[in-house]
């Protein structure tokens, strides 16, 4: 069975009636309070649909199985997004990064990244008259590498990754997205970014096991401001 990325907590709890972010209530994870003050890896949140491309090796032919996935099991895919994905992993371009199959000592290789650009969520505002792919996590078996080394295996694939805006505690990078800051990548110069995804430092888990990751949205404090001004 495909292993998907694990779902990404917002910071606070929400109204299930409005939908709307509830900070008196405190944070959803006691583990964000307990590491509010140091500083996480802030990457821009991009509005596209979560893809995944798993990579093993077959014994028998020595050569790359390349499987490319949605968010879920039952995500279907865009046509037109599909495609690109098939362009950019070849079975070349994963020789590049990784070497030959029958040389990778690793059974199971998985490249996290979005799918974004036009008809797929903020569309347009990114790529105007394609999609494209960017990578924001490898898992190598049960080990996710730091950001050195997925720039390099991006470098290596010819592909983006999100881009890196800073190091931040939990209350700076909530300052940050509540004034707003622009997309790094989106053609349109004047789109607004949609957030940041914070991650903590040296792969921290909880204690389920599960990495330490949180989005901060501008359109959570947006639609806050928005009920506290009562409109």
């Amino acid at each position: 069975m495909a292993q998907y990325y694990q779902k990404i907590n917002t910071l606070y709890f929400r109204n299930e009636k409005t939908n709307v972010i509830e900070p008196e209530r405190g944070y959803v994870k006691p583990e964000f309070e307990l590491l509010k003050n140091v500083k996480w890896e802030c990457t821009e949140k991009i509005d596209g649909t979560n893809m995944s491309v798993h990579i093993s090796t077959h014994p028998a032919v020595q050569a790359y199985i390349i499987d490319i996935h949605g968010k879920t099991e039952k995500a279907d895919i865009p046509q037109h997004l599909l495609k690109k994905m098939q362009t950019i992993f070849t079975e070349q371009n994963i020789i590049n990064a990784f070497g030959p199959a029958n040389e990778c000592k690793s059974p199971s290789i998985i490249l996290h990244g979005e799918g974004y650009g036009v008809k797929i969520q903020a569309g347009g505002n990114y790529i105007k008259d394609d999609v494209n792919f960017i990578l924001f996590d490898v898992q190598i078996g049960d080990w996710w590498l730091e950001r050195p080394a997925v720039e390099e295996i991006a470098a290596k694939l010819g592909i983006q990754v999100v881009p890196l805006i800073g190091y931040m505690t939990i209350p700076e990078a909530e300052e940050c997205v509540k004034v707003g800051f622009k997309s790094t990548i989106a053609e349109n110069k004047n789109y607004d970014a949609e957030g940041l995804v914070l991650r903590a430092p040296l792969g921290l888990r909880d204690r389920a096991g599960s990495r330490l990751i949180v989005k901060v949205k501008t359109c959570d404090w947006r639609k806050l401001e928005n009920k506290q001004n009562g409109k």
